[in-house]
């Protein structure tokens, strides 16, 4: 699509989770790129990577970090994140994971409890925005 001269086009790949509807894993406009919501589901297997918060926030940041590099950006370049939590009481052991998979990278963030998350067992989701150097 066409705007004031500028379009946006849809991150793809063969390795990119596949969305569980209508929409794109990313979107990429002039240099930024847009991260849809990501699930602790490993792409290989269409499964949930495990019943806990770590790992699920282990895979949700790996599957980020994925559609970044097919966008032609990476962790380093995350400008903010959205993170939605089932139990607001997972968050220490979902923020020392976030923290380790960031490095020094410390994106903003904001952080809020959600009744549920589109998939059964989903303890966490977390979108991005970032930019393409």
């Amino acid at each position: 699509m066409r705007s004031m001269g500028l379009s946006h086009k849809p991150v793809v790949s063969e390795n990119l989770p596949i969305p569980r509807g209508p929409y794109s894993p990313g979107v990429i406009f002039d240099r930024l790129v847009f991260v849809s919501g990501q699930g602790g589901v490993d792409p290989k297997t269409g499964e949930l990577a495990g019943p806990d918060v770590e790992t699920q926030t282990e895979q949700v940041l790996k599957n980020i970090a994925a559609i970044l590099e097919a966008a032609g950006s990476g962790m380093q370049h995350v400008l903010r994140c959205g993170v939605f939590l089932t139990d607001i009481r997972d968050f220490p052991r979902m923020n020392e994971v976030y923290g380790r998979m960031f490095g020094a990278n410390r994106p903003a963030r904001t952080t809020v409890q959600v009744a549920l998350l589109p998939a059964p067992g989903l303890r966490v989701e977390i979108d991005a925005i970032a930019y393409i150097p």
